[in-house]
C-alpha cells in the first residue's frame, strides 16, 4: 500500500461520527466522511474551533459554513503549488490522497529515460497534470468542465509551469480518445480518475459500473508500443481494488 505521508501543508487529523477534521494550509475544516462510521471522543480543539465546516442537509446536498475562510488560498506539496477553495459537494479543488499516485508517476517518468507523454482523463484541477508536467513529461489533460480545467491552469501558473508543454483540453472523454485513436496519437502513460456518476458538456451520461470497461477496452487504442504505466483511481465503494485490477490486467 502507498500512503500519502509527504504533505506538510495537508494533515487529516481526526474522524469519528461520519466527519474528519482535516488542516488544509492554516485552516481547519470539518467534512463529511460516510466511512468514518465510529463514534470515539472528539478531543482535539479543533474540532469545535474550526474555520470551515460542510454539513450534509437531510434533504440532499449540503452547503458550507465558512465566515471564517477566505475565497481561496493556496496549499504546496513539493514544488507544486494549489489553489484551495472550498465548492459545492464538500469538497476543495484537491484530493490529497493522490500525491502517492502524482510521486509515483513523476518517479517512473524521471526513470524511463526517453521523452514520455501522458493522457490525463477526468483531470479535474490538474494535480496529476502539474506532477507529470514537473517531472519533464509532455501531458494532454482533459475534463468535461470548463471551470475545472480553467483551475488547473491557475495551479500551473501558481506552481511556475505556465509554459510546460500542457495541453489543456474541455470535451467528454471517451469522444476525446476516440477522435484521438482516428488521429493516430498515442501517449505512454495514462492517468484517469473517472467519477460515479456524471455528464459530459453535450449531456453525455456516464455512470462508473456500466461504462468503465469499455471507456478502459477503448483507451488502450492510445497506449503506445512501449506503454510506462497506466492509473484508474475510483472512489466507488462498490468496485473493490480487485475488480480494477482485473479490468486493467484484462485488456
Amino acid at each position: 500500500m502507498y500512503v500519502s505521508d509527504k504533505w506538510k501543508d495537508f494533515e487529516l487529523i481526526d474522524c469519528s461520527k461520519g466527519e474528519k477534521l482535516e488542516r488544509w494550509g492554516k485552516y481547519y475544516l470539518v467534512r463529511p466522511d460516510p466511512q468514518a462510521i465510529w463514534e470515539t471522543p472528539r478531543r482535539n480543539p479543533h474540532w469545535n474551533v474550526r474555520d470551515g465546516r460542510y454539513q450534509r442537509s437531510e434533504s440532499g446536498g449540503g452547503s458550507w459554513d465558512k465566515s471564517a475562510l477566505p475565497e481561496s488560498w493556496q496549499i504546496r506539496y513539493g514544488e507544486l503549488t494549489f489553489n484551495v477553495r472550498p465548492m459545492n459537494f464538500k469538497h476543495t479543488g484537491i484530493f490529497p490522497e493522490q500525491a502517492c499516485n502524482w510521486d509515483w508517476a513523476m518517479e517512473q517518468i524521471r526513470r524511463a529515460g526517453r521523452p514520455i507523454s501522458v493522457l490525463n482523463l477526468f483531470g479535474y484541477t490538474g494535480a496529476a497534470t502539474l506532477a507529470c508536467a514537473k517531472a519533464g513529461a509532455s501531458v494532454c489533460h482533459v475534463d468535461a468542465a470548463k471551470g475545472m480545467v480553467a483551475w488547473g491552469k491557475e495551479n500551473a501558473a501558481a506552481s511556475g509551469l505556465s509554459d510546460a508543454p500542457i495541453r489543456w483540453i474541455v470535451d467528454d472523454c471517451a469522444k476525446f480518445v476516440e477522435r484521438e485513436i482516428r488521429r493516430g496519437h498515442k501517449y505512454d502513460a495514462i492517468i484517469m480518475d473517472p467519477p460515479s456518476y456524471g455528464r459530459g458538456p453535450g449531456g453525455e451520461v456516464w455512470k462508473l459500473e456500466k461504462d468503465l470497461w469499455p471507456f478502459v477496452s477503448l483507451c488502450a487504442g492510445v497506449l503506445s508500443d512501449d506503454p510506462l504505466f497506466a492509473i484508474i483511481n475510483s472512489y466507488t465503494t462498490g468496485l473493490s481494488p480487485s475488480v480494477l485490477s482485473y479490468v486493467t490486467e484484462s485488456i
